[in-house]
C-alpha cells in the first residue's frame, strides 16, 4: 500500500519562494527547495520535473493570488461603472508586501529567459486588457488608467521610488479620474500599424 503524501504542493511552492527571496532565482534548485521544505529531492521532482516547471508554478500561484485579491476588491466595491479597472485601482490601494515584491523582483529574469514563463504573464495582461476595455464606459480612459496604474505598481514592485501614503493616495485618485475623463476619446487605443 502506498504511503500518503505528507507534503502539499503549496508547501513546496512556499519553500521555492523562500529560496528565491533569500538566494535569488539563479540559485533556485530542486535540491535547495527540498532542503528548505525538509523533504527529499524526489518529493519535489514528483510534482515539478525541472527548475523551470517549479518557477512557472510559483509564477502561476502568484498570478492566481493577485487575481483573487483584485476580484475581492472589485466585489467589495459593489456595482460601479467600469468595474474591471475600478477593481484594479481599489486593489492597488494596498501596498505590495515585501515578500511578494521580493519574489517578483527575483523572478523577472525568469521571464526574460523562458518563453513559457513570459507567456504566463502575457496571458494575464491580455485577459486584463480585454476585461478593462470590455467593461469600461470609456475604454480609452480605462486603458490609460491601467497604464498609469501599472507604472505605479512596477516602480513600487522594484523598489525604484518610494511614495508617501499621501502621494500614493493622490496618484490613485488621479488614476481614477482618468477612467471616466470626458475629454478622452471613448474608443480603445488602436494597435500600432507597424509602419
Amino acid at each position: 500500500m502506498a504511503r500518503p503524501r505528507v507534503i502539499e504542493q503549496s508547501d513546496i511552492l512556499d519553500a521555492a519562494e523562500l529560496v528565491v527571496v533569500r538566494d535569488g532565482a539563479a540559485h533556485l534548485t530542486l535540491d535547495a527547495v527540498a532542503t528548505e521544505a525538509g523533504i527529499s529531492k524526489a518529493s519535489v521532482v514528483y510534482d515539478y520535473k525541472s527548475k523551470q516547471q517549479l518557477i512557472n508554478a510559483v509564477i502561476r500561484r502568484r498570478v492566481e493570488n493577485e487575481e483573487q485579491r483584485v476580484q475581492a476588491a472589485t466585489v467589495e466595491l459593489g456595482p460601479v461603472p467600469s468595474p474591471a479597472i475600478n477593481g484594479l485601482v481599489a486593489a492597488a490601494a494596498e501596498r505590495p508586501r515585501d515578500h511578494a515584491r521580493a519574489v517578483a523582483v527575483n523572478l523577472v529574469s525568469a521571464l526574460a529567459q523562458d518563453a513559457e514563463s513570459r507567456g504566463i504573464i502575457e496571458a494575464v495582461y491580455a485577459r486584463m486588457i480585454a476585461s478593462v476595455t470590455e467593461t469600461a464606459d470609456n475604454p480609452r480612459g480605462a486603458i490609460l488608467a491601467l497604464l498609469a496604474l501599472e507604472g505605479l505598481k512596477r516602480l513600487e514592485m522594484h523598489n525604484l521610488h518610494p511614495w508617501s501614503d499621501a502621494e500614493r493616495a493622490d496618484i490613485l485618485r488621479d488614476i481614477g479620474w482618468l477612467i471616466n475623463a470626458e475629454h478622452l476619446s471613448s474608443q480603445a487605443p488602436r494597435p500600432p500599424s507597424g509602419d
